[in-house]
């Protein structure tokens, strides 16, 4: 019996050390159930669902733009070395899909998604990156501005975390007013982006609600709770994480906690 009891013990404790750590700190991960890059679509949108080699996306058929982009985000992927194409295109497999036509002189950027500069670890991904199902019109201010500053800063982050999951794409319950193009590319009027950074200790969140056009204040000034971002979407993020730590990170919008960090 003593044996079965220490036998017992031991398993447990592996166990536990399992359940419990991240890589990156020498501590196991928590316990994910399911697709932390799986959203939610409370509101009824049309959704064609794609994954892609380097990220997941809820394309919208009747918008011809994202509902949402999934991706996940560590060292070694800020780190890749595949280049940048350029080479946007339609993806002919899915219904719906805008051709770079579409953009022509609309006075739109083709504003990526999921950041082409976030899929340099792969030639795949890089390339499925520049597919317009990954795209939806920006403002060249937004795009070349605080959007792409947050770009910038989630690298910069995921250097010092083992791991980011990251969604994003455009408020599809705003009033879509413009179209462009022969396809009828619906025009934001905002965007949003949410983090979650579930390894890191103690695990952190936070959302981000853009205009489409200058950022007044900059990124710190569009940060908010991811509990703000699901009742402006009507989406629902990060459900493979566990409730407390789900509740936990979503309510948080602290983004000097993320920006004042060392290695």
């Amino acid at each position: 019996m003593k044996r079965i009891i220490s036998a017992i013990c031991i398993i447990a404790a592996v166990a536990a050390t399992y359940f419990c750590s991240n890589t990156s700190s020498g501590k196991q991960p928590i316990p994910i159930t399911g697709n932390m890059l799986s959203v939610i679509i409370e509101n009824g949108q049309p959704a064609h669902l794609i994954h892609y080699h380097g990220m997941d996306v809820s394309f919208n058929p009747d918008a011809h733009i994202p509902n949402w982009v999934a991706w996940e985000l560590n060292s070694s992927r800020v780190n890749g070395s595949e280049p940048r194409n350029d080479n946007f295109e339609a993806d002919t497999k899915v219904g719906g899909c805008p051709t770079p036509g579409d953009y022509k002189f609309s006075g739109y950027d083709r504003g990526h998604m999921a950041p082409a500069a976030d899929m340099k670890w792969n030639k795949k991904a890089m390339s499925e990156s520049f597919y317009l199902t990954n795209v939806a019109p920006q403002t060249h201010a937004l795009n070349n501005g605080a959007w792409k500053r947050l770009e910038e800063k989630c690298r910069q982050w995921a250097m010092m975390d083992s791991v980011l999951y990251i969604v994003c794409g455009p408020v599809l319950t705003d009033e879509l007013t413009e179209r462009i193009g022969a396809t009828g590319v619906a025009v934001p009027q905002r965007f949003f982006k949410v983090i979650v950074a579930p390894y890191a200790d103690p695990p952190r969140g936070i959302g981000f609600i853009m205009p489409n056009g200058a950022v007044k204040g900059g990124m710190q000034q569009a940060a908010c709770s991811i509990d703000e971002v699901e009742a402006i979407t009507g989406l629902d993020f990060f459900a493979a994480l566990p409730d407390t730590i789900e509740n936990a990170v979503e309510r948080q919008c602290n983004f000097n906690q993320w920006s004042n960090r060392r290695r």
